[in-house]
């Protein structure tokens, strides 16, 4: 299959990076959807998606409709005459006439190894649970949420460094790749869609804000997935004398103590099981600090314990 007449449908960071990668193909994105301007920063001023952003920097025609219910809208979409979609991250439910509008359908990349987490945080909720893989997956949508059948996929070990950060990174790289060589293959006999195994099923739900909160009673392993999963964003999260204080990156070590007590100069704390030892932290409003820097303005006491 050659130069494919397509809409982008996407929204963060992870999606623009294969909406460059498909333009500098030489596909023939005709029409870009995202998710409407939201407010952001500290004065709230709309702000377009990063997708919208990079559509809008190539002189692409850019949609951003609340649903793609209306009847209208979906017949907008059909007057596209496309030969397929990609969504990659979109963010709104794809109704049956939308999915079947494109002579070969709507292709979803998704940032896990499917069904395993299915849903909206599938690159944290993986480091989370302790994974020792994930991938990206390109799938022929369906009505369902993530349930499409499996047309490719890319496996990606995490390891004990892993942050979501550098996973996001590197499966963005790795899913564009996969995206373009699926494309390339439409049409082909030997290009089968796989439906998804029934069993395996797990939901990457939405990160709560709570959930970034440090319980310094779980183990050191637990927590140490946790500060990498939530890495740099949203940060897990602890205080200090009455100020929060993100724990960006740490390394697993021995250590026994209350839970939260700083047991060492080197700000080893006692977990539930095993410690940890912080390496970089962050206070409000300020940039991320290696610990032995941090330190000097912000003395951090042996004894003291963090809550």
């Amino acid at each position: 299959m050659g130069r494919l007449r397509l809409a982008f449908m996407g929204t963060p960071e992870f999606s623009a990076h294969v909406l460059d990668r498909l333009m500098a193909a030489g596909h023939d994105v005709v029409c870009i959807y995202s998710q409407p301007p939201r407010p952001a920063g500290r004065g709230k001023k709309l702000t377009p998606s990063a997708v919208q952003k990079h559509a809008e920097a190539a002189g692409i025609e850019v949609r951003t409709p609340q649903s793609l219910k209306p009847e209208d809208i979906q017949q907008e979409f059909a007057a596209l005459n496309l030969d397929v979609a990609v969504v990659v991250a979109y963010g709104l439910i794809l109704p049956k006439p939308v999915l079947e509008t494109p002579k070969f359908g709507c292709l979803n990349l998704h940032a896990s190894l499917l069904p395993r987490w299915r849903g909206a945080a599938p690159i944290q909720r993986a480091i989370m649970a302790g994974d020792s893989e994930t991938g990206v997956a390109v799938m022929q949508m369906a009505e369902g949420l993530d349930t499409g059948d499996v047309l490719s996929e890319t496996r990606v070990p995490i390891t004990a460094t892993t942050t979501a950060g550098s996973l996001h990174d590197e499966l963005a790289v790795v899913g564009a790749d996969l995206m373009l060589s699926t494309l390339a293959r439409l049409g082909d006999v030997d290009l089968v869609a796989v439906p998804q195994a029934k069993d395996g099923v797990t939901y990457a739900e939405k990160i709560l804000k709570a959930e970034a909160a440090i319980d310094w009673r779980r183990s050191a392993i637990e927590l140490d997935r946790l500060i990498r999963g939530l890495n740099p964003f949203p940060g897990a999260f602890c205080e200090h004398n009455g100020v929060r204080l993100k724990i960006l990156a740490a390394e697993i070590v021995e250590g026994k103590g209350r839970p939260g007590e700083i047991l060492d100069e080197n700000v080893t704390v006692a977990c539930g099981e095993g410690g940890l030892r912080l390496t970089l932290l962050q206070r409000p409003g300020k940039s991320p600090m290696a610990t032995k820097i941090f330190l000097n303005g912000h003395p951090i006491a042996e004894g003291e314990v963090l809550t």
